[in-house]
């Protein structure tokens, strides 16, 4: 019984689908469309992806994104004081601790410090030396991944024809604003 079921089921599925399938012949007025000339350069994603990769915030620049060029320039700048600053500190406090195992009393500001101190002082800036390394250089690949998108995103045909807009509307009932997203497709 539930395979006839099933059958029979099958059978009128297929069938509407096939009624929906059909052709109408009626008359048809032709509706011509005024084409917008629409540029597509297929290189300005490579492009701009090589930019950002010889010179980051190059690309950014070749976006006509001009504002981002800086943002991109701190990040990797502070990346790379980071990392220069916490190999300064590790390179003194290993030689401190050099020093120290050699016999010779220290004299500055690592004076009072013992043995256990300046090992835990060489871990502490040496992660944080790769850490930095390692945001630089994921900054650098940000870098380059943003130039390429945003120059995707450029070319698309953005225009009145295909909106989505957030709306508010007063109700009428209690006089209470709703937020709500209006979709309009014209053609």
């Amino acid at each position: 019984m539930k395979n006839i079921l099933f059958i029979l089921a099958a059978i009128l599925l297929t069938s509407i689908s096939s009624f929906a399938q059909q052709k109408e012949e009626k008359d048809t007025v032709a509706v011509t469309v005024p084409k917008v000339a629409y540029k597509y350069n297929a290189l300005a994603p490579s492009k701009a992806a090589f930019y950002s990769a010889i010179l980051p915030g190059l690309g950014q620049i070749y976006n006509k994104s001009y504002w981002k060029a800086p943002i991109v320039w701190g990040g990797i700048g502070i990346g790379i004081y980071s990392y220069s600053f916490n190999q300064g500190k590790y390179n003194e406090y290993r030689n401190a601790y050099k020093d120290l195992l050699a016999g010779k009393v220290l004299t500055g500001e690592l004076a009072g410090l013992d043995e256990d101190r300046l090992r835990r002082a060489q871990k502490f800036h040496q992660r944080n030396r790769d850490l930095s390394a390692l945001v630089s250089v994921g900054l650098y690949l940000l870098n380059i991944v943003e130039a390429n998108v945003d120059a995707h995103l450029k070319q698309f045909n953005v225009d009145d024809n295909l909106t989505l807009r957030p709306a508010l509307q007063q109700n009428t009932i209690d006089n209470k604003y709703n937020l709500g997203l209006t979709l309009s497709y014209k053609f």
